[in-house]
């Protein structure tokens, strides 16, 4: 069984580490020429692409000139430890995991990337910004989605193959993060949970800064409990949120919070 979750724009490069757990990605070949696509742009076009302000842009274009591979503990974080967006924050990682933990989330767990494609938690990341989203022009298509292809699809299901418990995919990604995947292709039972929120005598619906926070928590919940099947995800009671079967089908468990 594998988790699928989308990066973060925060990031955290200053904070203590809390293992010294790590591993290099493993799709720098297709990053590389990337790095080199954006270190071409201007801070002026760079803000243009991904509509952040001339700060933002300039901050960016200062990272993709320092970016170098491969990368060592000295210049790079783990993925897990380096974003720090609401998923990761729901995720509580640093605070929660222990070494156990990290290394049982290095199997089962995934963080799409519009630069890395598939970063495992442990993976060292250097500091960047492109949203999988980006309509970046290469010499594959218009787009990441045209850059990046079945090659996400095709790793994942390498993980796939080897990840303990069930040929699932439990989905807890983005929807623009999660295009960049064939579902068609994946070799398991593809899940994706939801996650609602009700006011008194309203009905539940989906806020997405909610949901953001609720992903990561099961993430993380996952992990520390080694739930090893589908049905297990029931039992997931983080942040307040509880399972409500009538609104649920069996590839898309619903959370319901109620306030």
């Amino acid at each position: 069984m594998l988790i699928v979750v989308s990066p973060a724009k925060a990031l955290d490069y200053s904070s203590a580490l809390p293992t010294r757990k790590h591993s290099q990605p493993r799709m720098l070949d297709h990053a590389e020429p990337l790095v080199e696509a954006m270190r071409r742009k201007s801070p002026e076009e760079i803000s243009a692409l991904m509509g952040i302000s001339a700060e933002l842009a300039e901050l960016n274009f200062e990272r993709y000139a320092d970016w170098e591979a491969p990368f060592t503990p000295g210049d790079a974080r783990p993925a897990l430890l380096a974003f720090a967006g609401d998923v990761y924050q729901g995720m509580d990682a640093a605070a929660t995991f222990t070494e156990r933990d990290y290394t049982h989330a290095q199997k089962i767990l995934r963080i799409l990337s519009g630069l890395y494609g598939v970063l495992r938690p442990l993976d060292l990341m250097q500091p960047y910004r492109l949203e999988m989203g980006s309509k970046l022009a290469t010499e594959r298509g218009d787009d990441l989605y045209d850059y990046w292809g079945e090659r996400i699809t095709a790793v994942l299901n390498e993980d796939l193959a080897e990840s303990p418990g069930p040929a699932a995919v439990v989905n807890l990604a983005s929807q623009e993060y999660f295009r960049s995947v064939d579902p068609g292709r994946l070799e398991g039972r593809l899940v994706t949970p939801a996650f609602l929120d009700s006011s008194v005598g309203k009905d539940p619906k989906m806020i997405s800064f909610f949901a953001k926070r609720a992903r990561g928590a099961m993430a993380g919940w996952i992990i520390r409990n080694r739930v090893k099947s589908l049905r297990g995800l029931n039992g997931f009671d983080g942040l307040g949120y509880g399972f409500d079967a009538e609104r649920s089908a069996s590839d898309r468990p619903v959370f319901v919070r109620y306030n």
